[in-house]
């Protein structure tokens, strides 16, 4: 083994000390990807001008604008409070079903995942929405918020998805088409969710009420009408039709629908008095921060990526995949296992940046479809949103509850694992079932 392949190791190794003791993914990715490539080739400048090209070629595509076009649409959206409507109509329509309004919860979710594509805003605001909605309707406390947690992971699955961004510039794959792939695993995901909560409310009442023996989801609350739901979706429906019709569709490309999208979802909140110029503002510097943070990442993962290839650890992987007979299964199960580990300390873009630059050559060698594999990437990598004990999903939802309510993280975390294990369950579907992504493309 050359002196190049330890120091490539000795970062990876180094590379989790550093991110155990507390510091930013990112910079340590740079500051190592630095250091690695001053000791392989002994020059300071030649580490110098390997991370400045990083830096330019890392964000100076034409396609990396989708990025803060869709984090303006989706806080754009969160403002307007299409979240609120969408899980009002859910609530009339679906509340007469046993767990009704957990079924309202995961419905109105999904479709706002399809005009967000961020889990910790649709976190945010289904806590605020749905939670004490099911409280007083005598739901259970750990099922409330479990099923909150369990459903907002589907603004990262279902598109327009942040992470599914994040992976496609990382692997140099069409956005286009993982978001396409992403429907319907999105789809079947939801269905899953819907379908273990019937069960549930059904086999164990106690899990998901109160009282068992009362089925509070069937509560009556005044009926909205025909027209008042129509003024209510008119807003989701048409934000959906022009992001995902259009890219679908052909008419736009990915950058192209998230400005649309964004432009769309600006008219919306003007028009529902919802945002003001003050508001705007507001806006768009925290769409600028997540931008900034996205970029920083990005820029990182890319001159670990290029470090790691210098140093020949992604080559020596490689051979020892092939050397030791693992295969394509095997390293399909290892990858799975690490990151489902690393959920539990870390948040979903660092997972997925410091696994996808070590795997991404030895895939290659395997010619595996990188669009069905960013799908099982992203599956798993949102389990670790809901268990501890980082859990980044239970955390927001803790804070918008507030200090003052009786509800622990300890709950939360309960209430979600059910929602945790019916998401391991069809993350196997996926991976047993290729065509599930990509029977749209």
């Amino acid at each position: 083994m050359s002196e190049a392949t330890l120091i490539g190791l000795a970062s990876v190794g180094l590379m989790l000390v550093l991110i155990y003791a507390g510091m930013y993914v990112a910079v340590a990715l740079a500051t190592l990807s630095f250091i690695g490539v001053w000791l392989i080739r002994g020059d300071a400048v030649i580490a110098s001008n390997l991370l400045a090209l990083a830096v330019n070629d890392a964000i100076s595509d034409y396609v990396f604008g989708v990025v803060p076009l869709f984090v303006l649409m989706g806080l754009l959206v969160a403002v307007a409070d299409i979240g609120k409507d969408t899980f009002e109509v859910a609530e009339q329509l679906l509340r007469r079903i046993r767990g009704g309004l957990g079924v309202a919860t995961v419905a109105a979710n999904a479709v706002f995942a399809a005009i967000t594509g961020i889990s910790i805003a649709s976190a945010a605001v289904f806590t605020k929405v749905a939670v004490p909605e099911m409280l007083r309707h005598g739901y259970a406390p750990r099922f409330s918020v479990g099923v909150v947690a369990g459903s907002s992971v589907l603004g990262m699955l279902i598109p327009p998805s942040l992470l599914l961004i994040l992976f496609g510039v990382l692997t140099e794959r069409s956005i286009g088409d993982l978001f396409i792939a992403g429907i319907i695993p999105g789809i079947v995901l939801s269905l899953a969710y819907i379908i273990g909560i019937v069960l549930m409310a059904t086999l164990r009442p106690s899990w998901v009420y109160s009282d068992a023996n009362r089925d509070f989801a069937a509560d009556q609350k005044p009926q909205m009408g025909l027209g008042e739901i129509a003024s209510k979706m008119f807003p989701i429906v048409l934000l959906i039709g022009l992001v995902l019709g259009g890219i679908y569709g052909g008419v736009f490309t990915p950058v192209e629908a998230g400005a649309i999208g964004a432009a769309g979802a600006l008219g919306i909140a003007f028009a529902k008095r919802r945002l003001d110029w003050s508001g705007l503002w507001k806006v768009l510097v925290e769409t600028a921060h997540i931008t900034a943070a996205v970029c920083f990442i990005i820029i990182s993962a890319s001159l670990y990526s290029r470090m790691l290839a210098i140093s020949g650890v992604t080559e020596l992987l490689r051979i020892l995949i092939v050397d030791t007979g693992l295969g394509f299964p095997g390293l399909l199960a290892v990858f799975v296992l690490v990151v489902l580990v690393l959920g539990t300390i870390l948040d979903s873009s660092s997972i997925m940046l410091i696994t996808i630059p070590l795997v991404l050559p030895a895939l290659t060698g395997f010619g595996t479809d990188l669009i069905w594999f960013g799908i099982v990437t992203v599956i798993a990598i949102e389990i670790g949103l809901l268990t501890p004990p980082f859990g980044i999903a239970v955390f927001v939802i803790k804070a918008t509850l507030g200090t003052d309510s009786p509800i622990t993280l300890k709950d939360i975390f309960a209430g979600a694992l059910p929602f945790a294990v019916i998401m391991f369950l069809v993350l196997l579907i996926i991976i047993a079932f290729p065509k599930f992504t990509t029977a749209l493309l």
